[in-house]
């Protein structure tokens, strides 16, 4: 269960200036990134995302566009529509095809912006809706001003350190736990790090009906001691990290994310694929992305990658 301390709920200043919009990215530097490669073993890597495909889970419980994918071009259709100033021959001869997709940003394996999720009208650094979001975005703290992160990583296995093989529905991952873990683990965090959470919801990874709802996840408590820490960035293998529901949702029904993004400036990913970590016992590596540049956007699929330490 959730021991909530109320809080002042208002946004934080960043430390990093009036303008900084990316929080703890900041914390991304040339030498940090070289001490990760030159501490990694490329022999050997691992894939943390899981593919895109219609009917996947996702947040249609909350009114979002499904992920949907269509043709518009086909060889055929190119050729009976006559959709290009082209002869018969070249058009058969090329047999052309083409898609569209359609999908909200925080569908599949996702990072989040700061803009997320604020408090009262107003996100991370004191940015107000009034001043800084438009009809099309906010133009600030959109995932299009995130570096490219190159980092150390920690999977924190709680799964594996209680010897099953999906955390519960609705369990609480708190601050204890998390230092428990650690402990068993013999890894510790460190400022900078992004901390990878696995609560076993891959295994259950595409069943809407299993995945999606009630989910297990960290409490406000563990996302404060990750936060105090170091971590720089929070993921997860489920579809939100926190624990859903919340045990406060008449007051704020996602009391993590508004923490993470508008007291610390955390971002967190969302639906990572971290079974092949925990098969082999993975508990530290290099964690590699570029994030897409959708300007002013709330979140981006995302393709991440790790690979272990020498």
């Amino acid at each position: 269960m959730c021991n909530f301390k109320p809080r002042d709920l208002k946004c934080a200043k960043s430390p990093w200036g009036e303008t900084d919009e990316i929080g703890r990215l900041n914390l991304l530097t040339d030498v940090s990134r070289e001490d990760v490669l030159r501490s990694i073993d490329p022999r050997k890597t691992y894939s943390l995302c899981n593919d895109w495909f219609m009917g996947m889970p996702s947040w249609k419980a909350a009114g979002d566009v499904h992920y949907q994918i269509w043709m518009t071009h086909t060889p055929n259709g190119t050729r009976i529509k006559d959709q290009l100033v082209a002869t018969e021959e070249a058009k058969q001869l090329n047999a052309y095809s083409g898609d569209t997709v359609l999908m909200y940003t925080h569908c599949g394996t996702h990072i989040d912006a700061l803009s997320h999720f604020g408090y009262n009208g107003t996100i991370w650094n004191g940015y107000k809706e009034e001043e800084y979001l438009g009809a099309r975005g906010w133009t600030v703290c959109g995932v299009d001003k995130f570096p490219l992160i190159i980092s150390k990583a920690v999977m924190i296995d709680v799964t594996a350190y209680k010897g099953v093989d999906v955390l519960p529905d609705e369990y609480g991952i708190t601050a204890d736990e998390i230092k428990e873990v650690l402990k068993a683990q013999n890894v510790s965090i460190s400022k900078g790090d992004t901390v990878m959470i696995r609560t076993g919801r891959q295994n259950v990874w595409p069943d809407c009906a299993k995945y999606e709802a009630w989910e297990p996840g960290i409490t406000v408590d563990a996302a404060e001691y990750l936060a105090g820490e170091g971590a720089m960035i929070i993921g997860a293998d489920n579809i939100a990290l926190e624990q859903l529901p919340s045990p406060e949702n008449d007051q704020n029904y996602f009391p993590v994310h508004s923490y993470l993004f508008s007291e610390v400036g955390v971002p967190i990913i969302e639906v990572l694929n971290l079974n092949e970590l925990s098969r082999d016992k993975v508990y530290e590596c290099g964690f590699f992305l570029n994030v897409l540049g959708l300007q002013g956007a709330t979140a981006a699929p995302i393709t991440p990658f790790a690979i272990p330490f020498k």
